[in-house]
């Protein structure tokens, strides 16, 4: 099963914000298979501004962060289609843009779970189910993918 990973997934991986929410977002990336994550494009600018502006860091430590996260997993970029489907999505649903852009991409490249803390947990488009990890209990889906990997 395919698995998108929204910024602030990111965020708490790279260790800014609650120690609690960093253990359990690296505990989760390293037990879901690399060829399964899927990372978009937007993500990890978001990050790099999350990185540099509120975390402190220097731009070349951020670089070195993005790079390290596309080294280990597929970026998935923001295509046209994405973005169309992202206006739709956004003006549908009141949904910022470049939220709906992520949940767009993540449809996009057959993902079945947006691993969000932002997002509406269990909330569905286009097959993609927005999981919150940091939820307990877990999502049944998410749940499925972490009793399988176990």
């Amino acid at each position: 099963m395919r698995i998108a990973l929204d910024t602030n997934i990111l965020v708490c991986a790279e260790g800014v914000g609650e120690k609690k929410k960093h253990n359990l977002a690296l505990g989760l990336i390293e037990r879901i298979e690399n060829d399964n994550i899927i990372i978009p494009a937007q993500t990890l600018g978001e990050l790099y501004r999350v990185l540099t502006a509120k975390a402190g860091r220097t731009p070349t430590a951020a670089r070195e962060s993005i790079l390290g996260w596309a080294d280990s997993f597929e970026i998935a970029d923001s295509t046209w289609n994405a973005f169309q489907s992202a206006f739709d999505l956004s003006t549908a649903h009141q949904i910022q843009i470049w939220d709906a852009l992520v949940i767009s991409v993540s449809a996009e490249t057959h993902c079945r779970i947006l691993l969000s803390e932002d997002l509406q947990d269990g909330s569905v488009w286009r097959g993609v189910t927005v999981a919150n990890p940091f939820l307990d209990p877990p999502h049944a889906l998410l749940e499925q993918i972490l009793l399988t990997d176990s």
